[in-house]
């Protein structure tokens, strides 16, 4: 009785930029950046009256203004500033991952191929592609011409294989493709809690000055405002970036999933449309 091996994963083939993995640096650094602005840029003296940072910013003053929230913004503008440079990292991982032709035109044409029984030049589209794209079509094309000349193994364990092949290129570029959305998922809802961390304590200084001596100290009640508006306002523009920018590689990394597992579904069909004369 012949016995079939699991199919050895195909090597990952370079592809370009795979993007950062150590991701901590890129957060590190730009929370050197953050508190570098918050005290340098945003706690400027002429920024405030009588050249005080411990004093009012200048009326219409917004970098003032902003200081005024205490070093709660710093967390904030680095989770900002985080969010914004994983973005850009993103997009230049993704873009070497969709590889250098357009996804539709390229999955239109090696499906073409495919059917026209056209495999070399399927290949070569995969050539000039590259990418993740390419490395899972052409993974799923060499079990294909592997199956083709393999006689000890049934039809449908063939059509499996084809379609194993498929599933294991496919999860070895998953993480490539994922690198770092978790990241800005979870600032997402880091940036409203740090908000709302720095609003509290606003808010305590706002009644601390209102209970001060009797009556409100107003320079110390607007400082408490100030400080806890400014933090809700800059952790929500922190998690507006955070989910506009999940959401969109998000669903760039879904159309490219679902051209793969079209292509996918074209070599196995292709290759039971091709051997109905096998068992």
């Amino acid at each position: 009785m012949a016995t079939t091996t699991k199919a050895a994963a195909p090597a990952k083939k370079s592809s370009g930029f795979g993007g950062v993995k150590d991701a901590w640096i890129i957060m590190a650094i730009c929370c050197v950046i953050a508190y570098c602005f918050y005290f340098f840029v945003l706690g400027n003296p002429d920024n405030f009256v009588g050249g005080d940072p411990k004093g009012h910013p200048l009326p219409g003053n917004l970098m003032g203004t902003v200081y005024k929230g205490g070093v709660v913004v710093g967390v904030i503008l680095t989770l900002l500033l985080s969010v914004i440079c994983l973005g850009v990292e993103r997009f230049f991982a993704l873009k070497s991952a969709f590889g250098t032709m357009n996804l539709a035109k390229f999955t239109a044409q090696v499906k073409a191929a495919i059917k026209a029984g056209k495999f070399d030049e399927a290949q070569l589209l995969c050539n000039k592609m590259k990418g993740s794209v390419a490395n899972v079509v052409s993974a799923s094309l060499a079990a294909y011409k592997d199956v083709e000349t393999n006689h000890t193994m049934k039809k449908a364990q063939k059509i499996a294989k084809i379609q194993q092949a498929h599933e294991e290129a496919t999860q070895l570029e998953m993480p490539t493709l994922q690198m770092n959305l978790p990241i800005i998922a979870t600032i997402v809802t880091l940036g409203t809690l740090t908000a709302l961390f720095g609003t509290v304590l606003g808010m305590i200084g706002s009644f601390q000055a209102l209970s001060a001596g009797g009556g409100a100290d107003s320079a110390a009640l607007s400082a408490g405002i100030s400080e806890a508006l400014v933090n809700t306002a800059s952790g929500i523009l922190t998690s507006w970036f955070a989910v506009v920018i999940y959401n969109y590689f998000t669903n760039k990394i879904d159309k490219l999933t679902y051209a793969l597992d079209e292509v996918g579904y074209t070599i196995a069909t292709t290759y039971d449309v091709n051997h109905t004369d096998e068992v």
